[in-house]
This record gives structure tokens, sequence and C-alpha cells, in this order.
């Protein structure tokens, strides 16, 4: 299985909205393609010298040929959003994981 993590920094700005944003729209967006088991978002609890408040958010799937559809398939238009809603307001980063273990 993999995760497929990506790290925000919001702008306190839009903080509370992007948040509620996320949680009610964006991630439910991202499961109802059907590419990913489960979500989970974290608030990452160190601060940042450039300031905002920064979250991960894991989804989780079942193989990489899987990720590998959702970047083709679904990625483009859901990043647009966020650019859209909240433009010049987040820097995002992903990272992919393969979970070796679990216990």
């Amino acid at each position: 299985m993999y995760i497929y993590n990506v790290t925000t920094n919001i702008d306190e700005s839009v903080h509370e909205e992007w948040l509620r944003w996320m949680k009610e729209i964006h991630i439910p967006d991202v499961l109802a393609t059907g590419k990913f088991l489960n979500a989970k978002m974290s608030k990452v609890l160190v601060e940042e010298e450039m300031g905002g408040i920064t979250y991960s958010v894991q989804f989780t799937t079942l193989n990489k040929e899987t990720l590998e559809k959702y970047y083709i398939e679904d990625a483009p238009r859901l990043r647009e959003d966020a650019v859209k809603l909240f433009p010049n307001k987040f820097v995002s980063f992903r990272t992919e994981l393969e979970i070796i273990s679990e216990h």
C-alpha cells in the first residue's frame, strides 16, 4: 500500500475558510475519485519561519498504479480548485510513501 501525503502551509488570513473547505469539500472530492481507501488530516506542530499554519493530509491507496491514475485523471482538476479559491495563500508539497509494515 502507498500513502500520498500532501503537506500545505496556509496563510492565517484564510486559514478557517481553507480548513472548512478541506474537510467539507476537497478531501471528500479526492476520496470520491475511488482511488483512495481513506484520508487522515493532521496539523503539523512545528512553527514555520514563514508563518502560516501547516497541515498534512495522507491518502492511502492500494498500489502505485492507482496513484499514477489519480495524477493523470483527477489531480490537475482538484489542484486547480485550491489555486482558484486561495490564490497566493498557500504552499503545498507532495510526498509518496510506501508502507513497509504496520504494527
